[in-house]
């Protein structure tokens, strides 16, 4: 992956708050999903740590699960959190005796980097965070570090596929990179492995989107602050080219009239393992790929 500017990253994030909500469609999306699959788990979470929780979209549902629970909520950006605490403040029912005040913990903070003590959380989950960070075997090891032993981490993240086809439309214009590159499932695989992580499972989930025009695909990516972010700034392109990206995305057209944007995203969970099988020399066995429908038959116990 290029080197992404993680100021910009917070930049554009922080600006697009306010809007983001309205339009995060796949996000919400996803972060239902995420919720839903921890179901199939028999965890009872006294600490729970939601990596890249922006607005607080899956740090709801993690609340309203696990109401016992002690649920901490990281972001990058303070103004996304400032939104997600306005939001949490509303739930209402079991969080009435809290008199207004937010019941999740808000931290910012970079996931290289977080916070807290060596074992701290027996649940971390992430969605939709970790294709914004460009060197994974080191947010990853930070997340084993959050964990206690056979802890559980579970995320999501967007895979080489997202976006396909506004990366070959603007591959028809130049040779510059537009579009921020997306980790395959088998290397995050690998990487879970690397920073001290067993038993990983992957799997994938595809969505498209699709939009009258495909300057709304760029408006949407703009209203969640998903605009490229490269450290050396080489994402500003001028209006000629943006005409002629736009003029090779109306290629994927389909028979409704609609452009599509596609979004492949991962699904992953691991357990925390202990020490003696952290390390870079670690082999990948012990990485399982399967359907969705062998993993809920593997964690329900079934055959």
């Amino acid at each position: 992956m290029r080197t992404l500017n993680r100021k910009a990253v917070r930049r554009h994030f922080s600006r697009a708050a306010a809007a983001y909500d309205e339009a995060a469609v796949l996000q919400r999306t996803v972060a239902e999903r995420l919720d839903e699959r921890l179901e199939l788990f028999t965890l009872k979470p006294a600490r729970i740590l939601d990596v890249g929780a922006g607005t607080g979209l899956l740090t709801e549902h993690l609340l309203r699960r696990y109401p016992q629970a002690q649920v901490v909520a990281v972001d990058l950006s303070e103004a996304m959190l400032r939104w997600a605490q306005g939001k949490l403040r509303r739930l209402g029912g079991v969080w009435q005796r809290l008199r207004g005040r937010c019941p999740a913990e808000l931290v910012v903070a970079d996931a290289y980097q977080l916070p807290f003590a060596d074992g701290s959380f027996d649940l971390v989950v992430s969605n939709l965070m970790l294709q914004w960070c460009d060197d994974l075997d080191a947010v990853l090891c930070e997340l084993r570090r959050m964990l206690r032993p056979e802890g559980l981490v579970l995320f999501t993240s967007f895979g080489p596929d997202t976006l396909r086809e506004l990366r070959q439309a603007w591959a028809a214009v130049d040779d510059r990179e537009h579009v921020n590159t997306f980790i395959d499932m088998h290397d995050v695989g690998d990487a879970l492995i690397r920073a001290g992580f067993g038993q990983p499972v992957m799997d994938v989930e595809r969505y498209t989107l699709t939009y009258a025009e495909p300057m709304g695909v760029l408006k949407d990516l703009k209203a969640i602050g998903a605009t490229y972010s490269a450290a050396d700034g080489r994402g500003l392109i001028g209006k000629g080219r943006l005409q002629a990206m736009l003029k090779a995305y109306e290629a994927f057209r389909d028979a409704d009239g609609r452009v599509p944007a596609t979004y492949e995203v991962v699904h992953g969970h691991a357990w925390a393992a202990p020490e003696v099988f952290r390390g870079p020399d670690r082999p990948r066995d012990g990485v399982h790929e399967m359907t969705l429908d062998d993993f809920v038959r593997q964690v329900r116990g079934g055959s």
